[in-house]
């Protein structure tokens, strides 16, 4: 078992070091905001790269949201799908694109049930990737917004639970 498994397998343990980090970078906002974000972004990036390469396959989205995907990067699934499984999610929970590859959605939902702090937003609708922010510092997108920037047509839904909620974004025709 590799490092990085051993560690995905531990996502309440990520969960804290996660929230550990972020309260740091928040907590340095204001210094790296005087230095310049971009002179930080390229002292920082090659570790974040590194670090979430190894335990997470990272793909350098610049809208990191492994907290809210149980500690697994969406955008390992081959269709690079942010909110939840295709409907080709095969009976043992494997991947129809990669039937040897274990859906990202089924291991981010069976991790998101072991994180107490993050694990309910597993719920939460994701917005589409900004492909502008790929191959940046999602810390650093995090501490500047613009990990939070959508597309001018997006309209923002917290959750889908409700069936009001589904016929809302797809009302029927009558």
């Amino acid at each position: 078992m590799s490092l990085g498994s051993w560690l995905r397998d531990r996502p309440h343990f990520i969960e804290r070091v996660y929230l550990l980090v972020e309260n740091i970078a928040k907590g340095l906002d204001p210094v790296i905001s005087k230095l310049g974000y971009n002179r930080v972004e390229k002292v920082i990036k090659p570790f974040e790269d590194a670090g979430k390469k190894l335990v997470f396959d990272c793909r350098t989205c610049g809208q990191c949201i492994l907290h809210s995907t149980g500690m697994t990067c969406p955008m390992t699934c081959p269709k690079n799908l942010r909110n939840g499984p295709c409907g080709g999610t095969r009976a043992n929970g494997h991947c129809e694109v990669k039937p040897e590859m274990k859906c990202v959605w089924v291991e981010a939902y069976e991790r998101s049930l072991k994180m107490p702090i993050y694990g309910e937003e597993m719920t939460r609708i994701q917005p589409p990737v900004n492909k502008d922010l790929y191959d940046r510092s999602a810390w650093i997108t995090l501490l500047t917004g613009e990990d939070k920037v959508t597309p001018a047509c997006w309209e923002q839904i917290d959750q889908l639970t409700l069936l009001q909620d589904i016929q809302s974004i797809w009302p029927q025709n009558q």
